[in-house]
């Protein structure tokens, strides 16, 4: 699929007035920090840009995109980056910035991020979601998004101010793309962006994207992730009255598959407690819904058993699993049609492959074939960070439209020493992370920016 031509329809230079964040990001270079001796010094205006970009409400079912968009263009201004906004779809504009370097001939970096979060249960948090409290003693930022993502976007904007500020100019162009609709699936985001005219011309070389948080002071690296696979299943069957005993009722037969469902995910996660597989190594499985039931004003008739009953599954496949098995082991032992057992629909709600457009697994080498993966290692050290082992990430990201087509993409966010709360009650980051986070991408992107081995930049894309 090839969005170019849509995007061509919607695509704009940014000139959207963002009178709101002048005050806040008059000149995004100066605010960022005054110059002492080459440390920062001014760590409260940073962290009062994160604040103001964790404000804005992004949230599905309807996330304010254009506020959002114009905060980072606005900001983009200030550090005299181009900027354009792309709307693949209508009314999710998609922010892509560049920095130009010295050698357009060489392949770019590509550094994304999404602005969408999950909604929150405003009652059940400490600190309302979007108000993006400091909590003076802890130092805690409580904010949905502060861990998913926004502040590994703003992060990368206020490392490269930090570089500008220092006088360094890349190499390589680096490009920055926040882009919409990831927490939904990412289809008129990041798929859109990675199938388009626009992204082919950029040359792309390499793509960071989003990782956890470790509990740990080790940063946290994934070369892969795990594929989304959402099924339903549906359990057919005669009505029957709620007090005779029979067989293949739809609600038997659903139990029996659950059972079955249950059976496997309890020995996947053994593996993980065991030691003996990290839990992005092992296929998960979560009951996501349960229908069935007749209504009634009151509730539910009792005394009447349904003919059918469905039951949603959340499944995410590592690239290392046999999906073939797999999908033998939903056909003849989760859904069999002995049991008057079906997929809705016939088929997989989603289900993404877990190999890319070339027929291999999609994961990016974190070997010494990989320089980028070696750049990235050595970077965090040289910023006085602990680079963890590589892991699969247990969930998806966009980095899988990345790698689906041939592209390394490594996921990380400097994050540690820090409890993973993605998509939790009480999601947060403490300012101090935060202000690490920042220079840890200073190292990064310069180290990135900077290579210009060109032979090994080929090379390592054959390998990939």
């Amino acid at each position: 699929m090839n969005s170019g031509g849509a995007a061509s329809q919607h695509r704009r230079q940014s000139r959207r007035p963002c009178f709101p964040y002048l005050s806040l990001i008059l000149s995004f270079a100066v605010l960022v920090a005054t110059v002492n001796g080459g440390e920062f010094t001014d760590s409260s205006s940073i962290i009062s840009r994160f604040q103001q970009y964790l404000k804005i409400n992004t949230a599905h079912p309807e996330p304010n995109y254009h506020k959002a968009a114009d905060f980072i263009v606005s900001a983009a201004n200030s550090l005299s980056l181009e900027s354009q906004i792309l709307e693949f779809a209508k009314g999710k504009p998609l922010v892509l910035l560049k920095w130009a370097g010295s050698d357009p001939t060489l392949p770019s970096v590509l550094l994304n991020s999404h602005t969408d979060v999950v909604p929150a249960e405003q009652e059940k948090w400490a600190h309302a979601p979007f108000d993006a409290h400091l909590d003076p003693s802890s130092g805690h930022i409580y904010a949905r998004g502060s861990q998913d993502m926004k502040c590994v976007g703003l992060q990368y904007l206020e490392a490269i101010g930090k570089l500008q500020i220092s006088g360094y100019r890349p190499i390589r162009t680096v490009y920055l793309s926040f882009v919409p609709d990831e927490e939904i699936g990412g289809h008129d985001g990041a798929e859109k962006f990675a199938d388009s005219e626009v992204f082919k011309k950029m040359n792309v070389g390499i793509v960071l994207d989003e990782g956890l948080p470790s509990p740990t002071d080790n940063y946290r690296l994934f070369y892969a992730e795990k594929c989304p696979w959402w099924l339903v299943i549906k359990a057919t069957g005669a009505p029957g009255h709620g007090a005779k005993l029979y067989d293949n009722t739809a609600m038997e037969n659903l139990l029996k598959s659950i059972e079955s469902v249950r059976r496997f995910r309890a020995a996947q996660f053994d593996l993980v407690k065991s030691g003996l597989k990290a839990e992005g190594e092992v296929i998960s499985v979560n009951m996501v819904f349960l229908k069935a039931g007749t209504p009634s004003p009151t509730g539910f008739v009792m005394n009447l058993q349904p003919s059918e009953a469905l039951a949603g599954f959340d499944i995410r496949v590592p690239p290392t699993a046999d999906s073939a098995s797999l999908e033998r082991r939903i056909a003849e032992e989760w859904a069999p049609a002995s049991r008057n057992m079906t997929f809705e629909l016939g088929q997989f709600k989603q289900k993404v492959s877990v190999f890319d457009e070339f027929g291999k697994p999609i994961l990016t080498s974190s070997d010494s074939s990989n320089p980028w993966w070696k750049l990235l290692e050595k970077a965090i050290r040289d910023a006085n960070g602990k680079p963890g082992k590589p892991e699969i990430f247990p969930a998806s990201t966009d980095a899988r439209y990345f790698r689906e087509r041939g592209l390394p993409a490594i996921g990380f966010s400097p994050m540690s020493n820090t409890p993973i709360l993605l998509h939790d009650h009480n999601e947060f980051l403490n300012k101090d992370e935060y202000l690490k986070g920042i220079d840890i991408y200073e190292s990064v992107i310069k180290a990135y920016a900077s290579y210009a081995d060109h032979q090994k930049d080929e090379a390592s894309r054959d390998e990939l």
